[in-house]
């Protein structure tokens, strides 16, 4: 498997693990192209019965790589389109398109989540079926591409969160619902295993069966049509350059809720 990511297969558990822990697993247009094909290969894998996702050192996510030189030298060499037109390409085939394609994946998955989960770390922890946090877990939401937030939360604590503009300790995450446990860091790894281990005992296509209807009640709620309208709006707040600072390009940098939050 390629650099930024490695893929193990333990039995009936296949472990995906973003693997840049030098820039907190930044998230690159690299990584999530390897990420969506280490998630296709244990789709593929007629063993593989639970997909485990984690992250590398001590962050599982720091969210979007605004500019590490990986990044930047992979803008050059596969550059998209000039204009809003790319900026609209690259955002939903990104960000929307293989995150929702994550969600539906016809095996269950579990996100192992320790240290910053921010905006994007967010949105791909989101997608997982479910989702357990080392007590050092810090989670910052935002109206990201993907912005799942009100269904994870609810529109209230939603609302609150993102206008404060403040992390999500691992305890609060598991009272408002959106991580099913927190455990200490030093057990994380083996408790997910575990987790998974247990539910891989499942009957296949009955896990499958369960998740999709699960999804689909969602989507009859109008999940993926939030999804997609949440995007356009994602793409107006872009636009008037409240999310990217413009002229900045070649530094590694913060989005300005994240400096805020991080006061």
């Amino acid at each position: 498997m390629e650099d930024d990511i490695s893929y193990e297969v333990d039995g009936r558990i296949a472990t995906v693990t973003l693997n840049r822990p030098e820039y907190r697993n930044a998230q690159s247009r690299r990584l999530l192209e390897a990420l969506d094909r280490a998630l296709g290969e244990a789709v593929d894998d007629h063993e593989v019965r639970v997909i485990v996702l984690r992250g590398e050192g001590d962050h599982f996510s720091s969210g979007h790589d605004l500019g590490t030189p990986d990044e930047l030298a992979d803008r050059e060499a596969r550059p998209y389109p000039e204009g809003v037109l790319g900026e609209q390409k690259r955002s939903w085939e990104l960000n929307v398109a293989n995150t929702l394609r994550w969600r539906d994946l016809p095996k269950p998955t579990i996100a192992a989540v320790q240290g910053f989960c921010i905006y994007g770390g967010w949105m791909i922890a989101s997608a997982m079926d479910l989702i357990v946090a080392a007590d050092d877990a810090r989670f910052l939401p935002a109206h990201f591409q993907y912005f799942s937030v009100p269904w994870d939360l609810g529109p209230r604590q939603t609302k609150e969160l993102l206008w404060r503009a403040e992390f999500l300790d691992a305890a609060g995450a598991l009272e408002l619902g959106f991580v099913n446990h927190v455990v200490p860091r030093g057990d994380l790894d083996e408790f997910v295993h575990d987790l998974a281990a247990q539910i891989a005992r499942q009957d296949r296509f009955v896990a499958a069966m369960i998740k999709r209807s699960v999804n689909e009640m969602q989507d009859q709620m109008g999940f993926r049509a939030a999804i997609t309208s949440a995007h356009s709006t994602y793409m107006q707040i872009q636009g008037a350059g409240q999310v990217v600072p413009r002229g900045q390009e070649g530094k590694i940098r913060r989005l300005p809720a994240v400096e805020r939050s991080l006061e």
